[in-house]
């Protein structure tokens, strides 16, 4: 067992975009990731996926809403819920999903991680 400290966590990398595997509980991954920009419409068919904001905020927008997210504050997007994260400024995050869950979910595209990196 190792205590995790996030801010510590975030501290070793810079890129965004580009989960990275904190912990493993049952067949359950947490990942953080800094994010900037859009990222791609898509869908997780088989997963849901969490979103918690660590530091600044981010918009989850789906079809038919957008939900502001702000630091302390999280949303599960339910399986099969076509949604895009945006960050108008670079946005910490913790994401709570299956260990098969790819980040573009069914699309495969240059923003596709196949293989995460493990901190």
């Amino acid at each position: 067992m190792e205590k995790v400290n996030l801010k510590e966590k975030f501290g070793l990398f810079s890129e965004q975009w580009s989960p990275k595997i904190i912990a493993e509980v049952n067949d359950t991954t947490v990942k953080i990731a800094k994010l900037l920009g859009e990222f791609e419409w898509h869908t997780h068919e088989a997963e849901d996926e969490l979103f918690f904001v660590v530091k600044g905020s981010v918009e989850i927008h789906t079809r038919e809403k957008v939900f502001t997210l702000s630091e302390g504050e999280m949303l599960v997007v339910p399986k099969g819920v076509e949604h895009m994260p945006v960050a108008r400024a670079e946005v910490e995050v913790m994401m709570i999903e299956k260990n098969t869950t790819v980040n573009t979910g069914g699309n495969v595209s240059e923003r596709t991680k196949t293989s995460l990196d493990y901190l």
